[in-house]
């Protein structure tokens, strides 16, 4: 797809730039190590006025993810939000999704920056797994050891993962790849985190091996108000073929129901699951139809 035409605006370092006119150096940690941060953030149409998801608890992830990291973060979080607004209408967009990058200033050494750069772009993206469910594979690729990075930061680097499985599903005949830690349990699809419905729960890795994702906690958030019990624990390979259903859930993805792990087909209808409930309640909890928010 086309990310960009001749007319794209950025944002970078406080200042608004054509995409096509754009120049960063070629001597980075980040271009050559994949050392930088990132967020992945949605913006909707609503009834009201084109709306940004949760801005602050991305650009509070993002800020999080680089003190993690070592990166430096010197930006005021209203005031990108503030520019990220800025940017939608300069692109007339409404429905988005957004994409901040902080990325080290020339250097090529392996110690962290002592300056970063900031960029903010933005561009019309459907559903990242698209709408129908999917055919899921065990992926031969782990989620990467926690003790070998920071696995809560959304950091490039940590993506190399990510595509190899994705690529090695997609050439196998599948929609996504599920990865297990290296303790053989269920941590989360390459770009998404996975929920699990058996005997009316659901059930989801604990922290501690997946990224944490905004969209799982806005999952867990709206279970409690449907009153939908929610269990977050290591997940065997055994009870997820054996359960009812599950989906995957993050900010590109939004909710997507599974409908084969491997050559596993999940009994249950989706659209008699907890999880279809759940894409609807999602859905109208981000356009505004539905105010959950004010009972979260």
């Amino acid at each position: 797809m086309d990310y960009y035409h001749s007319n794209t605006v950025i944002y970078l370092n406080g200042q608004f730039v054509k995409a096509a006119e754009a120049k960063t150096d070629l001597y980075g940690q980040s271009l050559h190590y994949g050392f930088a941060a990132f967020e992945g953030i949605r913006a909707y149409k609503t009834h009201n006025a084109t709306r940004i998801f949760k801005a602050r608890e991305h650009y509070q992830r993002l800020k999080r993810s680089c003190e993690l990291t070592g990166i430096p973060f010197n930006w005021d979080i209203d005031d990108l939000i503030k520019q990220t607004y800025r940017l939608l209408e300069l692109n007339n967009l409404r429905d988005a999704y957004i994409r901040p990058l902080v990325f080290s200033d020339p250097q090529m050494t392996l110690i962290a920056p002592e300056k970063t750069s900031i960029m903010l772009c933005a561009w019309e993206w459907g559903a990242y797994l698209g709408d129908r469910q999917l055919k899921v594979c065990i992926s031969s690729f782990e989620r990467p050891n926690p003790k070998s990075t920071k696995i809560e930061a959304k950091i490039s680097g940590n993506y190399v993962n990510s595509i190899l499985a994705t690529t090695d599903a997609k050439n196998r005949g599948f929609d996504e790849a599920l990865l297990l830690d290296a303790s053989g349990f269920v941590a989360e699809a390459p770009g998404a985190n996975i929920f699990v419905e058996k005997n009316g729960k659901l059930y989801t890795p604990a922290k501690g091996n997946i990224l944490p994702g905004i969209t799982r906690a806005t999952i867990i958030e709206l279970c409690k108000v449907l009153d939908i019990e929610v269990i977050e624990n290591e997940i065997t390979v055994d009870f997820l073929l054996n359960a009812d259903g599950g989906f995957l859930c993050g900010t590109a993805a939004e909710v997507v129901g599974i409908h084969t792990i491997d050559d596993t087909v999940f009994r249950q209808r989706w659209r008699d699951s907890i999880g279809a409930t759940l894409q609807r309640a999602y859905k109208n909890l981000v356009l505004e139809k539905v105010n959950y928010e004010v009972i979260i």
